[in-house]
């Protein structure tokens, strides 16, 4: 085994820039589909003005917007150094998880500073709108239209390592307490990251079993090739990182206290579900089949759906293209009946 310390120099970082306007981010930077850091993006946010004076102050900041309700926390035995994954039978996870009224997940934090044989303590991925409503108005985000349809969450721990994984959404993840490290990965090295399975997961998106941070190469050799394709995003806080929808991020909370704020949307029609259903469905129809036939249907896949001869539909007329014309609400419904039938037990 040996540490991704020694190796971390010669990864290289992200692209930093400043003072980005939202017509560059919209024509040039989500347009390129790479990960770009942006330094103080959010630094004039009252919660990391707050963030920056003390701990405390932090939390007498959030504690002031009450929250609506608990939220769900994991707890992870000091000796596992905050890597939070599967227990060793792969069945069920390496922590426990309680719901913790966000005022006391802030006082255990702060209580249990520097402490060594304390439990790391981490809640991940909480609404802000229907969790913290108080502070949504004090976190603008000028590269975004605040019309469009945005998850806005909160993310609030101790020094956790998240693993490797990706999510559907376009992220802009904005750090606003303590520092953290990216380490990312192109959507492609999911052949080297030796990922966990797809229907079992730790928080809803498929992750890596490989230690980013400590890497056991004897367990995990493809791992290597991945790290050549590795770039890291260190922020500090007021610190914004762009990521783009599908790329592999592992994310390392270095202080003892805590928090970022992530938006998350998706470009294309809103009543898009995830393709990872597709992929699913895949396990029924197509992993099966013979590799000559599996090839076959790659070839319609990448005509019909992947339109890399162009418009498969324009030599017919709009009303007779029938499912692969304008998805309207009532082609949804008839596609989604069709597919249900075969579905049925």
């Amino acid at each position: 085994m040996a540490g991704l310390a020694a190796t971390e120099t010669t990864i290289p970082h992200v692209p930093v820039l400043t003072g980005v306007t939202r017509a560059r981010f919209e024509q040039e930077i989500v347009p390129a589909g790479r990960p770009v850091m942006l330094r103080g993006l959010v630094a004039s946010w009252p919660i990391v003005a707050a963030a920056s004076r003390s701990d405390e102050a932090l939390a007498g900041y959030l504690v002031a917007r009450p929250a609506t309700q608990p939220v769900n926390t994991w707890f992870i035995e000091p000796a596992l150094r905050g890597r939070f994954g599967y227990a060793q039978d792969m069945r069920g996870f390496n922590h426990e998880r309680r719901v913790v009224p966000i005022a006391d997940l802030l006082d255990y934090l702060i209580e249990h500073r520097g402490d060594a044989a304390a439990f790391t303590a981490y809640a991940g991925g909480i609404p802000i709108t229907s969790t913290l409503p108080g502070l949504r108005d004090d976190l603008p985000m000028p590269l975004l239209d605040q019309a469009r349809d945005m998850l806005v969450s909160l993310w609030l721990g101790g020094q956790a390592h998240t693993a490797a994984h990706w999510d559907v959404p376009q992220n802009l993840a904005c750090v606003v307490a303590g520092r953290r490290r990216f380490t990312l990965f192109p959507t492609d090295q999911v052949q080297n990251l030796y990922i966990g399975p797809l229907d079992h997961t730790l928080a809803g998106q498929p992750t890596s079993l490989v230690d980013v941070a400590a890497p056991d190469f004897d367990r995990f050799p493809r791992f290597r090739d991945a790290l050549a394709t590795a770039e890291l995003a260190e922020l500090s806080p007021g610190d914004a990182l762009y990521l783009p929808s599908l790329w592999w991020h592992h994310v390392e909370s270095l202080d003892p206290v805590g928090a970022m704020i992530n938006f998350w949307w998706r470009d294309g029609p809103d009543w898009m579900i995830t393709p990872l259903f597709t992929l699913f469905h895949a396990l029924l129809t197509l992993r099966d089949l013979p590799e000559n036939e599996r090839a076959a249907w790659r070839t319609f896949f990448d005509h019909y759906i992947f339109q890399r001869n162009g418009d498969p539909m324009a030599h017919l007329p709009p009303d007779a293209r029938g499912v692969f014309g304008d998805l309207t609400a009532d082609v949804r419904q008839r596609l989604k009946a069709f597919l249900i039938g075969p579905l049925q037990p």
